[in-house]
């Protein structure tokens, strides 16, 4: 169990506390105790008995609970609290807006229990009376409720992608002459899935068995389809075909369904393909890859003829945007450059939280000069690899980024980020986010509207007026590679490309593991029809100096 999840079971503890009106100080001390562990040192499951009970603001106490959850996987108090609490309340817990202190008063003075009550309830108007609440809170409530609904049953594709590519290596290993392969959305390596599709050559019989060995429920649905089930997997279809009609079945249900329809009225499907590249040569057009066949432009780009080379992740030559133990990261900033040089990258940009971020740990002044110092060192050491200056420097409410010009001019780069009081309307977002990007300091603008996907919609913003504005002030946008953020969305690509506008696949690691994101950035930016030289951490380590030269004079 990592110190997240650890901290996490403590801050569950304290709002639960709050909720049953259990004594104030001690569900605090809980609260209190939840951040100490975050910002433990090192993983909690690696230290001693004495090093945990004298680690800062942990203690005897505390520290014994940490290690009944390192040891059974649960803490007895707060299972006795979950016990008696509805289910209905711990998923309340969940949407934002909503505080113990809220949900206390809705149970307990108005009999709401669940979601579906609280809903009903903001559609009758009941909360605008209430104490602590009013029109505005209860809309608030409501919007985010409707956004969760429309969320269940639905995946990052990036959690379910691994999980395919093993399903299809075992059917190649029991099959070595059959042709397996994703088809529809995972295919065109959409976002967000709500369910799992395959095409194979494999017949009916053999597969099913195969497939009941490695665990899964196979039901026969239909003429040569099975639908498999297993816990926790969206709903599986597997389609079977001859291998004749193969790649010609692969075309058409990789879809979409426009896209596909648009396609036959003006070329021809042959029902027997040799391959998929070869529906496209007999009729005379340009491959166009799945991911792209999305994009309202596939058409277009089909008859103009356009052949695009997609970006891919070996274009990937520096790491932009992470960060260490200096903020917020899990890894030492000598960690993360090691591990980026041992994967083959030449660069990489250090940009931890700036001060304002509080609860990131964001850096002082005196603390980014002592920072400068070790990245000196460290690109003596580390060389040819290198290691640049940044900061994530937050937007503020005013627009303003976070430090006074001086200490904004000692770093190489600036990616200017928004973090707080996201709950904004479109004019004070545009306001603010224009403002940052007119600012000669701003190198990059940073996820761009906030968004986490299947978890936060993200601040709204006129998507050209923002990609005009970088242009005109030679201001790279962030695709922020994340798998939950995938921030510029992949829709507006064309649009930054069309106005000469650089983007950036930037992994916002903070870990060793998540230099491994920018392979879902670039899954993504494949989509909006990305090519390496629009990229800026596909430049080499020469082209991004001279990038960081011309943003140099920008600055004045």
């Amino acid at each position: 169990m990592t110190n997240k999840e650890l901290s996490g079971h403590f801050n569950l503890m304290s709002k639960l506390m709050e909720i049953h009106g259990e004594n104030a100080f001690r569900a605090k001390s809980y609260s209190i105790a939840a951040y100490h562990i975050e910002q433990l040192p090192q993983q909690a499951s690696s230290m001693t008995e004495e090093e945990l009970f004298n680690a800062k603001g942990i203690g005897e106490s505390t520290g014994k609970k940490i290690l009944e959850l390192l040891h059974t996987g649960s803490m007895e108090a707060l299972d006795e609290l979950i016990q008696k609490t509805p289910e209905g309340i711990l998923e309340m817990l969940e949407i934002k807006g909503l505080g113990p202190k809220k949900i206390a008063l809705l149970w307990r003075e108005m009999g709401i229990e669940n979601l579906g009550e609280l809903e009903y309830a903001c559609h009758e108007n009941r909360l605008v009376t209430v104490k602590g609440f009013g029109a505005k809170t209860q809309q608030s409530i409501l919007d985010a409720i409707q956004f969760r609904n429309q969320q269940q049953g639905l995946h990052l594709w990036a959690s379910l992608f691994p999980l395919t590519q093993e399903f299809i290596k075992k059917l190649t290993q029991h099959f070595p002459d059959s042709n397996t392969s994703l088809t529809g959305a995972m295919r065109r390596q959409t976002d967000i899935v709500d369910s799992i599709s395959f095409l194979t050559t494999i017949p009916e019989n053999d597969v099913k068995i195969v497939l009941e060995q490695q665990g899964f429920e196979v039901n026969s649905v239909g003429d040569q389809v099975l639908q498999l089930s297993q816990a926790s997997l969206p709903p599986i279809s597997l389609h079977i075909v001859s291998q004749e009609k193969f790649h010609s079945t692969l075309f058409v249900e990789t879809g979409p369904e426009s896209f596909v329809e648009g396609f036959r009225q003006q070329y021809h499907i042959p029902a027997t393909a040799a391959t998929e590249e070869a529906i496209f040569s007999d009729n005379n057009l340009c491959y166009l890859a799945p991911a792209l066949r999305e994009n309202p432009l596939a058409l277009q780009w089909l008859e103009e003829k356009k052949e695009i080379n997609l970006i891919q992740p070996q274009d990937i030559k520096g790491i932009i945007h992470c960060h260490s133990t200096w903020s917020d990261g899990a890894d030492t900033l000598e960690a993360m450059a090691t591990a980026a040089k041992k994967l083959g990258y030449t660069y990489m940009v250090i940009s931890d939280h700036s001060q304002s971020a509080y609860y990131a740990r964001g850096l002082k002044p005196d603390q980014i000069l002592a920072q400068h110092q070790e990245i000196d060192i460290l690109n003596q050491k580390l060389a040819p690899f290198k290691i640049f200056k940044s900061i994530e420097a937050d937007i503020l409410s005013d627009g303003s980024l976070d430090y006074e010009p001086e200490v904004l001019a000692s770093f190489d780069l600036v990616i200017a980020s928004v973090h707080s009081n996201l709950n904004m309307t479109e004019e004070k977002a545009m306001q603010r986010l224009l403002k940052a990007i007119q600012n000669p300091f701003t190198t990059i603008l940073g996820h761009p509207t906030g968004r986490l996907l299947l978890s936060r919609k993200g601040y709204p913003v006129i998507h050209p007026e923002l990609i005009d504005a970088c242009a005109a002030h030679q201001v790279v946008v962030e695709i922020n590679a994340h798998p939950r953020r995938l921030d510029l969305d992949w829709q507006w690509i064309s649009y930054a490309m069309e106005k000469q506008v650089l983007l950036s696949i930037d992994p916002d690691a903070h870990a060793i593991q998540g230099i491994n994101d920018v392979f879902y950035g670039v899954m993504s930016a494949q989509k909006g029809g990305l090519t390496r030289a629009y990229n800026l951490s596909s430049f080499s380590l020469d082209d991004f100096e001279k990038f960081l030269a011309r943003q140099k004079a920008k600055r004045g």
